[in-house]
């Protein structure tokens, strides 16, 4: 069969650099840090004392107060940036068919503020159960979603993808693949998570997954420095809206960039460190690269998953040599983690807005907070240290690893008719 093209028509962001696509865009060209130390509880006591949160949000610019409170904090950020983005693409213009639009979500947690809030209020009492009866709704990591297609009525394909840290680029790549099989016409995908709390800091810290560096929190995530010790934790929600193409040109849909193709695959190796090959990273790639059909000297740019943790940045960088060869020194590299944190389920929507508005601008950002050549890395490749540069980018892709191996990547090009 005849595949349909697909393109990205809407944006939206609530993120640590800011809570529109512009503020976000801004600040990362710019490399800005989102990381502070944590203002959410009182971390005093704990490993880690400092993330990249989300600042100046305002749930009433949303929500009214009885709905804010059924909602966890991961659904307010997904709903939020999904407004944006569907007003972004005028989906709620008249005459447009919401049965044929969907909704396809990641998160790799869902709702762990709820969930530590209903188990910290039983701990305190005398063992009689007595939970919120919204507990269990506001918990399940399928509920943005569904939030999502009822603010807007879309009846189309409805889920939430579990992976981990790949959770919503694999959202997006079942958002791609449904469009191009004609399922429908346009899909709401992206991802939320909001970890920023007891639980998720003092589990990774238990992981040893974490930066310490609370005397710095600005430079504490530093992927590909000598230095590195760790990722920071990063909140948020990013909606993207995929759209196919006869149908946003039909409407006069302003167009971002074209998605082309999706990889997916397994490390099968273990359940927190990558393959110290990057076996499952080579493959991801490969895959994205036979779906889009194109061969690797095309590709200008490459959004790594790139956490600033000791192993995973090495694995990342080698599999990226194994799989361009030659093009791997002409291309760019960025990790934009060094400026927003880890969103954990949702860097892989962040990290794809990031590469859709890099084709889009022609401007790779950064990856700040190099300081301190690692001698293992290949000092031939152009990591994009520490300030934004100008080049042509026809053809990007975004890479997310997750725990467990679970590895996606996505292939964007510039729009051409």
């Amino acid at each position: 069969m005849q595949f349909k093209r697909v393109v990205v028509t809407g944006l939206g962001a609530v993120t640590p650099l800011g809570n529109n696509v512009n503020d976000y865009w801004t600040n990362l060209v710019a490399g800005k840090s989102g990381a502070a130390p944590i203002t959410r509880f009182d971390a005093t006591k704990f490993k880690t004392r400092f993330a990249c949160e989300v600042k100046g949000f305002k749930l009433e610019d949303y929500f009214d107060r009885k709905e804010a409170q059924r909602l966890d904090a991961f659904s307010h950020y997904g709903i939020a940036a999904s407004v944006q983005a569907v007003a972004d693409a005028g989906l709620e213009a008249e005459g447009i068919d919401r049965n044929e639009i969907g909704v396809i979500w990641g998160s790799g947690i869902g709702g762990l503020d709820t969930f530590q809030a209903e188990t910290f209020n039983f701990g305190r009492g005398d063992g009689t159960p007595r939970f919120n009866p919204f507990f269990i709704p506001k918990m399940i990591a399928d509920i943005c979603s569904g939030h999502i297609s009822m603010r807007f009525g879309f009846r189309g394909p409805n889920f939430t993808t579990v992976s981990a840290c790949a959770s919503s680029t694999s959202a997006l790549i079942d958002a791609f693949t449904y469009i191009r099989l004609g399922k429908a016409n346009a899909i709401v995908t992206g991802g939320s998570e909001a970890a920023i709390n007891e639980s998720g800091i003092g589990g990774f810290n238990a992981c040893q997954a974490m930066s310490l560096r609370n005397d710095s929190p600005e430079t504490a995530s530093r992927p590909y420095d000598k230095d590195r010790d760790g990722f920071v934790l990063g909140e948020g929600g990013v909606a993207l809206v995929l759209e196919e193409l006869d149908h946003a040109l039909a409407r006069g849909a302003k167009i971002y960039a074209e998605v082309i193709g999706g990889g997916m695959s397994g490390d099968a190796y273990h359940i927190t460190a990558p393959h110290p090959e990057g076996l499952g990273a080579t493959l991801v790639m490969k895959r994205a690269l036979k779906d889009a059909g194109i061969s690797a000297d095309a590709v200008d740019y490459i959004n790594t998953h790139g956490t600033s943790t000791p192993l995973g940045d090495l694995a990342e960088l080698k599999a990226i040599t194994n799989v361009f060869g030659d093009q791997a020194y002409k291309m760019n590299i960025s990790s934009t983690k060094s400026m927003t944190g880890h969103l954990l389920g949702a860097a892989g929507a962040i990290e794809a807005m990031a590469t859709v508005l890099t084709v889009q601008n022609d401007i790779v950002p950064p990856t700040i907070n190099n300081f301190t050549p690692d001698p293992e890395l290949d000092p031939n490749l152009n990591l994009t240290f520490n300030k934004a540069q100008k080049r042509t980018v026809n053809v990007a892709i975004s890479n997310t690893f997750g725990f467990g191996g679970h590895n996606a990547a996505v292939v964007v090009r510039k729009y051409k008719a």
